[in-house]
């Protein structure tokens, strides 16, 4: 059992019958009254951002979590199906459990949060940006270069992505996958 003195950047815990991550988090001590610690949490099931304030000493159920890496295989109706590739076992995720799964691609490397006690899937973790090929491009209009003009591409996942008005189909893009923007174009 651990305390909200303990509350760190990346920790998991227990809370309302769900397990949160800790994204942000604050200690504030106030000249008057008791000091307490604002959070930012993310639930690791469903993806809900909670903000919430521990008052200092608080009891919290800190769960313990294991992160390993997978290949992601394919998808169906229901959701993806990732490999493990030190022992090539298998593992189903739903799709609830993946944010921004658009941009995941055959063969790709996502990183799976799992509990520690019995090893089920909380949730997965793409990597920071992800590179893609346009397969579809609007045509870029002639006189919109005065300002940061954008248009819409579809990429080889299926996903659209805004552009800049020089990227053509057949180019390889850098692709945040938080947001969904454009980065850069790989040469």
């Amino acid at each position: 059992m651990a305390t909200s003195n303990d509350i760190r950047k990346g920790l998991c815990i227990e809370f309302s019958n769900d397990i949160f991550k800790v994204i942000e988090f604050l200690h504030v001590k106030p000249g008057k009254g008791p000091a307490f610690v604002r959070t930012k949490m993310k639930s690791v099931t469903n993806g809900k951002v909670l903000d919430n304030t521990f008052s200092a000493g608080h009891k919290i159920e800190e769960v313990k979590v294991i992160t390993r890496k997978f290949q992601y295989l394919y998808d169906d109706e229901n959701g993806f199906h990732f490999m493990n590739n030190d022992d090539f076992s298998q593992l189903y995720l739903d799709k609830e459990m993946i944010e921004n799964s658009q941009f995941m691609k055959a063969g790709e490397e996502v990183t799976i949060i799992l509990k520690e006690a019995d090893e089920t899937p909380l949730s997965a973790e793409l990597p920071q940006s992800v590179f893609l090929d346009v397969i579809e491009a609007d045509p870029g209009v002639k006189g919109n270069t005065a300002t940061n003009a954008l248009k819409n591409a579809i990429v080889e996942t299926g996903a659209r992505v805004m552009v800049p008005l020089f990227i053509e189909p057949g180019d390889r893009i850098k692709v945040s996958t938080e947001d969904g923007s454009y980065l850069e174009r790989v040469k």
